[in-house]
């Protein structure tokens, strides 16, 4: 990567890494969040700490490298000023699986459980930068965009 500044060019050498990059959320019901992101999109649970209701913290885990971070508001976080807000983009290694995913999302929207219901917001298509993807809303108002785009590394 070459980053130019006031006309002077430094080179960067990226190593490549699976997971150093985690999004953090806030969400006002925490405990129903990591259940939408465990049962509908496939998320594990590495970490979860908390009493009853409350998540002073949680690490998910993404089966194909990375993850997400998130916690109950109230806890006097920055990000509690922007809870139930926010995106991620989930990479999918091919059409197949963002297929099936896509399918397990859709199916979702009948859950007897409103907490892991999703809402299609993108449906399934091509892009011309050659992702094949969607985009869907959790219950509490986070866009999720799943694809198989893989920015190249340099």
């Amino acid at each position: 990567m070459t980053n130019t500044t006031n006309s002077t060019q430094q080179s960067t050498t990226l190593t490549p890494t699976v997971d150093t990059v985690w999004p953090c959320f806030a969400y006002t019901d925490a405990r129903g969040a990591i259940r939408f992101l465990v049962d509908t999109l496939g998320f594990a649970e590495a970490e979860v700490y908390g009493e009853g209701d409350r998540v002073d913290h949680a690490a998910l885990l993404w089966p194909h490298g990375g993850g997400v971070m998130l916690g109950s508001t109230g806890r006097g976080s920055p990000l509690d000023q922007h809870a139930d807000r926010g995106a991620a983009y989930l990479v999918l290694p091919d059409d197949v699986t963002v297929d099936a995913l896509y399918e397990r999302v859709l199916a979702s929207a009948q859950a007897e459980d409103p907490a892991v219901r999703a809402t299609v917001t993108v449906e399934l298509r091509d892009e011309d930068y050659g992702s094949h993807g969607f985009t869907c809303r959790d219950p509490h108002g986070v866009y999720w965009t799943i694809g198989t785009y893989r920015p190249r590394r340099p």
